[in-house]
């Protein structure tokens, strides 16, 4: 029964959803020195990893969530404190997601797990590492937990991950996010989301935008129907919701693996809390603090004191999981 008992106890007012989720990307400011390497895909297309090197026979490979890159502040604040501990890191950007536009009309999308799988095969057969790790948040959660789930050709170097924040469940989780307690994310969101697909649309003229629409969208589905849909062949945006979302897969992970979902993140439905999955998987783990927000889990206004996030994925890799 894995379920990881909560050690979370922030002050005030971090443990206020809402504050602890604001809080990390307004005032939560470092700097890591990447070292950028662009990979050419199957598809013609590139990914930009952003690596941090210290020697290490092992890796992680941390995925950002929505809109996000290797910039966001849980992205350097995790590498960094990986690095202090003798892991190497690299930070995935999505497609579009590292500073520069894509090459293709497609980017990337909650369930996308073969550019996970592409990275993880280049990082097996290119580099000399014994141990690769998957660290993912939000978004990139899903996508971890997915490909874990998903794929039955893993590499064997691959020998554990962590998800956080995950929206295990999309259907649900979208339904949440559009709920008013969220409508500042949402806006933001939708903010980047259209500004990008305006610029697909001046790119790719063949199309077939609906900028007006686009424009006016107020919800996830509005772009989905316009974009995701079309471009990576849904049926519907419920029709993506079902086929993209990770918890179906939890049941085929058989890396040992852990989910950190708090139960106060506005983001997240009660579907996103798998107890059930927890304790009938053995290697997969589940901890549910009472408070962190959507990828938060700050626990004071002293950067120092704001680690709990970061020594918990640490702790987890080197005690759960087997490395060589």
């Amino acid at each position: 029964m894995p379920i990881l008992e909560n050690t979370f106890t922030p002050s005030f007012p971090f443990n206020i959803g809402h504050f602890n989720t604001i809080y990390r990307p307004l005032f939560v400011k470092d700097t890591i020195n990447y070292q950028r390497k662009r990979i050419t895909t199957w598809d013609h297309d590139f990914l930009d990893l952003d690596f941090s090197f210290t020697g290490s026979t092992s890796i992680v490979v941390l995925i950002h969530g929505l809109e996000g890159s290797s910039q966001s502040s849980y992205m350097v604040t995790t590498s960094k404190k990986l690095n202090d501990e003798g892991f190497d890191t690299v930070c995935m950007n999505l497609r579009g997601c590292s500073g520069e536009d894509n090459l293709l009309l497609g980017t990337y999308h909650s369930g996308k797990t073969d550019d996970v799988d592409f990275v993880i095969n280049h990082l097996n057969n290119q580099y000399n590492y014994q141990n690769i790790i998957i660290v993912g948040f939000s978004l990139g959660g899903n996508l971890t937990l997915k490909y874990l789930g998903e794929y039955n050709n893993i590499p064997s170097l691959v020998k554990g991950a962590v998800a956080v924040s995950v929206p295990i469940d999309l259907t649900t989780s979208q339904a949440e996010l559009c709920k008013l307690k969220n409508k500042i994310y949402l806006t933001e969101f939708l903010k980047t989301m259209k500004t990008k697909l305006l610029q697909k649309a001046e790119k790719f003229p063949e199309f077939q935008l609906d900028k007006k629409l686009l424009l006016k969208a107020t919800r996830f589905r509005h772009i989905e129907k316009q974009y995701t849909v079309p471009v990576f062949g849904f049926e519907s945006s419920e029709d993506y919701w079902i086929k993209a979302s990770s918890k179906p897969y939890i049941p085929n992970i058989k890396h040992t693996t852990l989910l950190i979902n708090a139960l106060d993140d506005s983001f997240l439905s009660k579907e996103c809390y798998p107890y059930d999955e927890a304790q009938n998987i053995a290697n997969f783990y589940l901890l549910t603090p009472d408070y962190g927000g959507h990828v938060g889990f700050l626990s004071s206004f002293s950067n120092a004191e704001n680690t709990w996030l970061e020594e918990k994925i640490i702790h987890f890799i080197k005690d759960k999981v087997e490395l060589c």
